[in-house]
């Protein structure tokens, strides 16, 4: 269930894409399910903005690029007046740059319209996923800079141990902790006490948050 939801309710999606066939494809594919309420449709970024403030979504499915006003800048301005709201970029585009403006700006996932329907279902529902392309990018930009022990700023206490550095990029690039355990032969419950001793040495709250402070560490 979405973090914004509540229990027994459905959640409520907002749609932001600017080709209408394909804003109709979302709207009927989610309106077939019963704990799923599309609440409002935008196709550009100022219109999101405007429908957000009045429907209050729990989850926005934000395309990034837009007439007037695109995604990045959209997703900015909502989660400043909404910050409960998650956004989940949906978007054909899946460069770095706009990869790494997305997350910084707030997004929690970052999936391309060739994603699986499970996997689009599975993140509006409150999972974290990414496209595989998009994981692969934030892999190598976390691997290039996860040194973040270099950035007093970042990391003012205790710094990652080799092993933490390597949770730190699995988790950032989108993988869940059962994936991390295969890939590392450990166990899941070993896997969850480094994330957890992770997010406690870099203070910060969610493995969202981890993805996007390490990223913007190694921008700066």
């Amino acid at each position: 269930m979405s973090e914004g939801a509540t229990a027994g309710n459905p959640i409520r999606v907002m749609i932001v894409e600017d080709q209408h066939l394909i804003r109709r494809a979302f709207r009927t594919m989610l309106s077939l399910l019963p704990d799923i309420d599309v609440v409002a449709e935008a196709g550009d970024g100022h219109e999101a903005i405007r429908l957000a403030r009045l429907s209050c979504p729990d989850v926005i499915l934000m395309d990034l690029q837009m007439p007037r006003l695109g995604g990045v800048a959209a997703t900015r301005q909502i989660l400043a007046d909404l910050p409960d709201t998650r956004v989940i970029v949906l978007t054909t585009f899946d460069t770095d740059e706009m990869i790494f403006d997305a997350i910084s700006a707030g997004a929690s996932a970052y999936l391309l319209k060739d994603a699986d329907e499970a996997d689009i279902l599975a993140t509006i529902r409150g999972q974290t996923r990414l496209s595989s392309s998009v994981a692969e990018k934030l892999m190598g930009e976390v691997r290039r800079t996860h040194k973040i022990g270099d950035h007093a700023d970042d990391q003012p206490g205790e710094p990652l141990t080799d092993r933490e550095h390597t949770i730190l990029a699995l988790v950032s690039a989108g993988r869940s902790n059962k994936e991390i355990a295969n890939q590392l032969l450990l166990a899941e419950g070993t896997v969850k006490n480094y994330v957890s001793r992770i997010m406690e040495k870099l203070n910060v709250r969610s493995r969202t948050e981890l993805a996007i402070k390490t990223l913007k560490s190694g921008r700066q």
